[in-house]
């Protein structure tokens, strides 16, 4: 049969694509914090590196916000949602945590996300389920354990962990909002107007919070140290708005659209580990061995727990996770 030799060419193509795609996502997003630290270190306040950062991608993304302003009218909680959690909320609270903690170990922790989810599903919406999932969150707590080192009287700023947990809670409250948008039964937003919206209403309630006109605008003519070896500061905030936000969003949408949400779910957890591959040779933030161990631990069960729920109607208990993916590919808006 050609016609079905050609379709499953296609297909492995759209497929290999779609891969190719998802990767570099997860690359771009996990670069977000090596090139964030450094500007907090040479003295921005990372409120102020939030908000330059989805300022400037609302900037980028403002001609699809015209494009699809229809969504405005149609599900203004949808839109408010993604941008006070997904990209106000997470992004606040992650590079605060930064700030004060390891990339790798903030963004292991805010890996907890999917674990959280099951966790509402099953003591909030008091809905089962599977004991994979469960076990998922049981991996990634225990992981998390040996990240943060608690023999040790947790080795790290505890304000840190709990911003990196706080940026947690702000995923598990999209997701939340993201199911609830789905049971709807209306035709589903297009994920780039739901985005473009998202940064607009997130740079427009980070203005208020963070107060740029504050902000000390001669430090980005300056340079930044990055492990010792100075970096123009605009050029690292070019990196955070262009790669790690405006590029990372959009590869992320159409590897979606071309991998299942649960494939482009699971290449996602990869942004943890570029995350601290990255800050390791550029920011010489080194982990031992036992945290590396947990790391890996935490990101298998961030994968299981991203199961996805079962159909409407399934006598199947739901596993949680898998919702979101369908609207924007991120489970991290960092």
């Amino acid at each position: 049969m050609p016609v079905h030799t050609s379709d499953s060419a296609h297909g492995s193509r759209g497929g290999g694509a779609g891969l190719g795609l998802a990767l570099a996502s997860a690359v771009a997003f996990g670069g977000s914090g090596v090139a964030a630290k450094p500007l907090i270190e040479a003295g921005l306040d990372p409120l102020h590196v939030v908000w330059l950062r989805v300022a400037g991608a609302a900037l980028v993304m403002l001609p699809l916000a015209v494009r699809h302003r229809a969504l405005l009218r149609r599900r203004p909680g949808l839109l408010a949602g993604f941008g006070l959690l997904a990209v106000a909320g997470v992004q606040a609270c992650y590079f605060a945590a930064i700030s004060r903690i390891p990339v790798g170990v903030a963004l292991l922790v805010e890996y907890l996300a999917p674990a959280l989810v099951l966790g509402w599903v099953r003591f909030v919406q008091r809905r089962p389920v599977t004991r994979a999932a469960a076990l998922g969150v049981v991996l990634a707590v225990g992981g998390l354990a040996c990240v943060v080192e608690v023999w040790a009287g947790l080795g790290f700023d505890a304000l840190g962990l709990l911003l990196a947990l706080g940026a947690a809670c702000c995923q598990v409250g999209y997701f939340v909002l993201s199911d609830q948008g789905s049971d709807a039964g209306e035709e589903a937003p297009d994920p780039l107007g739901v985005i473009a919206y998202g940064l607009l209403v997130g740079a427009a309630v980070l203005t208020v919070v963070a107060r740029p006109w504050t902000m000390d605008w001669s430090l980005l003519t300056d340079t930044a140290p990055m492990n010792g070896t100075p970096v123009a500061a605009a050029l690292l905030l070019a990196w955070i708005v262009f790669i790690a936000t405006v590029l990372a969003y959009v590869t992320g949408i159409v590897a979606v659209r071309r991998l299942s949400p649960q494939v482009a779910g699971v290449v996602a957890c990869l942004e943890a580990v570029v995350a601290t591959v990255l800050a390791w040779v550029l920011l010489g933030e080194h982990l031992s061995a036992p945290q590396i161990v947990g790391g890996v631990v935490v990101l298998v069960g961030a994968f299981i727990a991203q199961s996805p729920a079962p159909a409407k109607g399934s006598s199947e208990p739901p596993a949680g996770g898998g919702a979101e993916r369908e609207l924007s590919g991120r489970g991290t808006a960092a």
